[in-house]
C-alpha cells in the first residue's frame, strides 16, 4: 500500500502507575505495542516509523527481532503528539503521499477499520481525516466540535474544554490520515498555548479549517477497539477481549476448551486439533501442543513443546521442556528448563525434573528429584529418589543406563553412572559407579534388640 505509518509509542503512560513504559505492558503474553505493529505490517506500507521516548532502549530491545522495515525514531522530550510526529518527519522517504498516524497503545483495532479510514480519506479529498467514535462517557478524550452544518471545526482536549464542549459525545481516537505536504506545513505552525503546554496533533484540524480546507472524519462503530489503553483497568479489559478471541479461534480449529472463560492461552501458543484443555490452565510463551493431548485442570505450561496424545495431569508446572508422544506428567509434577521426556515416559506426583532427559518408557512415579541427569530407556526410578547434583560449588551429572532399577529412597551422589540393567537397593546412598547387571546396596546394618520396647513400657509405668 502506498502509505507510510507512524506509530506513536513515546509516552510513559502515567495513569498506569508503573515503572515500565506503557507499550511494554503485556496482553496475552505479548507487549501491547506488538499488536499495533502487527496491524501496521498487515497494511504493507512503504515504511513504518515507531516514535519512542521513555525507556526507548527497552522498547527497541523488546522488538530486536522485528522486521527490518521498522525505523525507530527518538523523541528526546515528551512534548506532545505533534512533537512526536515532528521528530519522525525527517525519516520519511517520500515528500508526497499519505501518512497513517496510529498509536502503540491501541491493541484491539482491526485492519478493516484502518482500511475504511484510508478509503474515506481518499474519497474526501481532504488533507487530513480523523477516526472518531461516540461514547456514553467521553471523560478523558478530546471532543469533536462541529458547526451547525455538521462540518468539522476543531478538536478540543478535555483539559481545555468548556463545560458545553465537555458535554459533547463524539471523541477523537487519535488515529489520523494526513497528506505529507500539509503535515509538514501545519507542524511548523502549531503552538503549545494550552493547559498541558504540549504540541497537540489534534490542532491540525483547527489549522486546516483556518486555511479553508475541509477536514474529513469516519465514525467507527467499534469504539472500544479504537480507544487506547490508559489504566490497568483498560489493560484488563483488553486482555479479556484478546484472550476470548484466542479461545474462540482455537475452538473453531478443533480444540476442546472445557471452560473458555477460565482458560488462558497466550497469542504465541500453537495447538493441534483434538487436544482438550481443562479449566484454569495457563499456556504461555511459545508453547506448542500436539494432536489429541490432554492438559488437565490448573496446569501452567511455559515455552514448552508437548507431543501427540500426551496427558498433563492437574496442577503440573512445565517450563522450557519437551514432552514427547504418549508421555504422562503429574499430577503436581514440576518440569524445569532443559527437561526432555521421551515417548511413553511417566513422571508422577510431586516429581521435579531439571535439565534431564528420560528415555522411552522410563518412569518416576512419585516424590523424586531428578536434576542434571541422563536416564535411559525402561528405567524405573523409585519413590524418594534424589540425584544429588550440586556439591556447593558446581553441578554434576548422573547417568542411568537402560533398564536399570532404582529402589525407593535412593540418593545418587553425582558424578555417578549406573550401568545397564543394574539394581539399586532401596535406601541406598550411591557414591561410586555401578557396573551393568549389578546389585548395589549401601545402608547401615539393621540391628534388632528383642524385648526392648516392652521393657521401655515397664519403666514408664514405674515413673
Amino acid at each position: 500500500m502506498d502509505i507510510s505509518v507512524i506509530l506513536l509509542a513515546a509516552g510513559k503512560g502515567t495513569r498506569m502507575k508503573s515503572d515500565t513504559v506503557k507499550v511494554l505492558h503485556p496482553i496475552a503474553g505479548r507487549p501491547m505495542l506488538a499488536y499495533s505493529l502487527d496491524l501496521a505490517f498487515e497494511l504493507e506500507p512503504r515504511e513504518i516509523l515507531v516514535v519512542v521516548g521513555f525507556q526507548a532502549d527497552r522498547v527497541r530491545q523488546a522488538f530486536a527481532e522485528t522486521d527490518s522495515r521498522v525505523i525507530w525514531v527518538l523523541q528526546p522530550e515528551q512534548k506532545g503528539t505533534a512533537d512526536a510526529v515532528r521528530c519522525a518527519l525527517p525519516h520519511l522517504t517520500q515528500s508526497q503521499g499519505t501518512v497513517l498516524i496510529h498509536y502503540g497503545d491501541v491493541p484491539l483495532l482491526g485492519k478493516e477499520t484502518l482500511l475504511a479510514l484510508l478509503e474515506q480519506h481518499k474519497r474526501s479529498a481532504s488533507p487530513l481525516t480523523f477516526l472518531t467514535a461516540h461514547l456514553d462517557d467521553p471523560t478523558g478524550y478530546g471532543r469533536i466540535v462541529r458547526d451547525g452544518t455538521g462540518a468539522f471545526v476543531r478538536i478540543v482536549e478535555e483539559a481545555d474544554a468548556t463545560p458545553e464542549e465537555k458535554s459533547l459525545r463524539e471523541v477523537n481516537t487519535g488515529i489520523t490520515c494526513v497528506e505529507i505536504p500539509f503535515l509538514r506545513e501545519a507542524l511548523d505552525r502549531l503552538r503549545d498555548d494550552n493547559a498541558q503546554r504540549e504540541f497537540y496533533l489534534t490542532d491540525l484540524a483547527a489549522y486546516a479549517v483556518s486555511r479553508g480546507l475541509r477536514v474529513g472524519s469516519l465514525v467507527t462503530e467499534e469504539a472500544f477497539r479504537a480507544l487506547g489503553i490508559n489504566t490497568r483497568k483498560d489493560l484488563a479489559e483488553a486482555e479479556r477481549w484478546v484472550r476470548r478471541s484466542i479461545c474462540d479461534r482455537w475452538m473453531l480449529a478443533g480444540v476442546t476448551l472445557e471452560d473458555p472463560r477460565h482458560t488462558y492461552i497466550d497469542a504465541s501458543v500453537t495447538l493441534e486439533p483434538d487436544t482438550r484443555i481443562g479449566p484454569n490452565c495457563h499456556l504461555r510463551g511459545r508453547t506448542r501442543v500436539g494432536r489429541g493431548s490432554v492438559i488437565d485442570t490448573g496446569a501452567v505450561i511455559t515455552d514448552s513443546t508437548i507431543g501427540n496424545e500426551v496427558v498433563i495431569r492437574p496442577y503440573s508446572v512445565l517450563q522450557e521442556s519437551e514432552v514427547h508422544d504418549q508421555a504422562v506428567v503429574g499430577p503436581m509434577a514440576h518440569l524445569r528448563p532443559g527437561t526432555v521426556l521421551e515417548k511413553g515416559v511417566r513422571v508422577g506426583n510431586f516429581v521435579e525434573v531439571k535439565k534431564s532427559r528420560l528415555g522411552e518408557r522410563s518412569k518416576a512415579a512419585h516424590l523424586s528429584y531428578l536434576g542434571d541427569s541422563e536416564i535411559g530407556k525402561d528405567v524405573n526410578v523409585g519413590c524418594g529418589t534424589i540425584t544429588c547434583n550440586y556439591d556447593g560449588v558446581a553441578k554434576h551429572r548422573t547417568v542411568i543406563e537402560d533398564e536399570a532399577f532404582i529402589g525407593s529412597d535412593t540418593q545418587l551422589v553425582a558424578p555417578v553412572r549406573i550401568g545397564r540393567g543394574a539394581y539399586i537397593g532401596s535406601g541406598s546412598t550411591i557414591t561410586r559407579d555401578v557396573p551393568p547387571e549389578s546389585l548395589a546396596v549401601s545402608r547401615a546394618r539393621q540391628k534388632v534388640i528383642e524385648g526392648w520396647a516392652a521393657d521401655k513400657g515397664k519403666r514408664k509405668k514405674k515413673t
